[in-house]
């Protein structure tokens, strides 16, 4: 993909999750900035033997890893932050979570060596958060999972209401 688009536009680009179930990593730009939402693994199935986890291609914001502002997480589950201790080094950038996402993050980070380095912060549901154009609130939703979010992502272009995944009770 190309950057000749207008700088002004606001772009979703799905590297993973969409259409499918297990390697959640989406991206939202705008003004030439970016944000990652989620960075999952999928678990391979047999026809794949001799490989356990699968991750999504994090190639194109690798190459404006300068530009990714922050991986924000919208909850726990294995396919939306079960890449993160693998990518991170790709893309040296902070991570936004609540506080029970953050801790199940912190286990894998310290299992990787990568605590120290990783600047993990934790958000409370209706907390707000800027991150150069965007403009972060964390929304409880319910999910199979303690502190389950859904993220509206303000712009001056418009807002997205990102959902990760609900339940319905």
């Amino acid at each position: 993909m190309t950057d000749d688009r207008d700088a002004s536009e606001l772009v979703f680009i799905p590297l993973g999750g969409t259409g499918e179930i297990g390697m959640n990593l989406n991206l939202y730009g705008f003004e030439g900035k970016w944000i990652m939402v989620d960075c999952g693994i999928t678990f391979a199935e047999a026809a794949l033997p001799g490989i356990d986890i699968l991750m999504p291609d994090p190639s194109f914001i690798e190459e404006r890893a300068s530009d990714l502002l922050a991986i924000v997480l919208t909850h726990a589950h294995e396919d939306h932050l079960g890449a993160v201790h693998h990518l991170w080094k790709r893309f040296r950038c902070p991570v936004y979570a609540t506080p029970f996402t953050a801790a199940m993050l912190r286990t894998k980070l310290d299992e990787a060596g990568l605590l120290a380095q990783v600047p993990l912060h934790e958000v409370a549901y209706g907390e707000s958060i800027k991150i150069g154009p965007f403009d972060v609130t964390y929304i409880g939703i319910t999910h199979s999972i303690p502190e389950g979010s859904a993220l509206a992502i303000r712009t001056r272009e418009g807002t997205i209401l990102h959902t990760g995944d609900w339940k319905l009770d």
